[in-house]
């Protein structure tokens, strides 16, 4: 069941009119003022009805109007002071549905906001978009799913499977405990202003269960290690983490590889070698 959409709210161009929300190239904002391209964006996560819907970077209420009309209860972050007084007439408009929290959304916990299921839906401001995705994918028991509008690039990087040149940090980190679709694709006239890239929107649902078992701060600092010189040969990559050739064999990857060519399994496994080598140094 969606909630009923108020009446007579303005239309977001008259938004940013009367409220001077000129968007700031260093805030990285890029306004979506489609209500239908929202309204799609919202749809990705299914029923947002129960729990708690987080969103990052609301700016003038575009995506924040087609969650409240879906019926969730929303916590919107937001930097921008200037974009309060139009939240809070949404606030207005959808009583006890709408909380706004003035501040860096790279300094505020979005697992610990609001009530289980907890899920976030965001058009996420290109500056700030990967740092937030790789904080919130440490955490997949707090989330029941991500949904967020980013940049193609990144998107390609998420999604990539071992053996592409787009295989990455990202790709492991996120296929390790997370499933991810891409729902479609957004081309730069949609927003304004226009970015200089194309934008993806990506669901995201955790796995029942992580690909292998791994310590998440090794499997990072082994991620960091290998794709920091993704040109070179694990037994190079490696060595910053101990005898890369020992952590090889201990993970039973050949050391001639280099870290696109081996499955995020693989790196479970050279971050249990790195575990055990730290173990028995004490």
């Amino acid at each position: 069941m969606t909630a009923e959409p108020p009446k007579n709210l303005p239309n977001l161009r008259d938004v940013i009119r009367i409220h001077s929300l000129q968007p700031r190239k260093g805030l990285g904002q890029h306004f979506l003022l489609d209500l239908s391209l929202t309204a799609r964006i919202a749809r990705v996560a299914g029923d947002i009805t129960a729990g708690s819907t987080i969103e990052i970077g609301p700016g003038p209420g575009g995506l924040t109007r087609s969650l409240l009309d879906a019926g969730a209860t929303v916590i919107a972050i937001e930097k921008d002071e200037r974009c309060l007084a139009p939240l809070k007439e949404l606030a207005g408009a959808w009583p006890d549905k709408l909380e706004v929290i003035q501040g860096d959304a790279l300094r505020i916990d979005a697992s610990a906001l609001g009530s289980a299921p907890r899920r976030v839906i965001a058009n996420l401001p290109y500056n700030i978009g990967t740092e937030l995705l790789v904080r919130w994918l440490s955490k997949p028991e707090a989330f029941t799913s991500i949904t967020a509008m980013i940049q193609k690039e990144v998107a390609d990087r998420i999604v990539a499977e071992p053996g592409s040149k787009t295989f990455g940090r990202l790709s492991v980190l996120t296929g390790w405990r997370w499933e991810t679709k891409r729902a479609f694709d957004v081309p730069p006239e949609a927003f304004t202003p226009p970015p200089k890239v194309e934008s993806t929107v990506i669901h995201m649902v955790p796995l029942e269960r992580s690909v292998a078992e791994a310590d998440a701060k090794i499997l990072s600092r082994v991620t960091a290690a290998t794709f920091g010189q993704r040109r070179k040969m694990l037994r190079s990559s490696l060595k910053a983490l101990g005898d890369a050739k020992s952590l090889c064999a201990a993970a039973d990857i050949d050391p001639t590889l280099r870290p696109e060519q081996i499955s995020v399994g693989d790196f479970c496994a050279l971050a249990r070698a790195v575990a055990e080598d730290e173990q028995s140094k004490g």
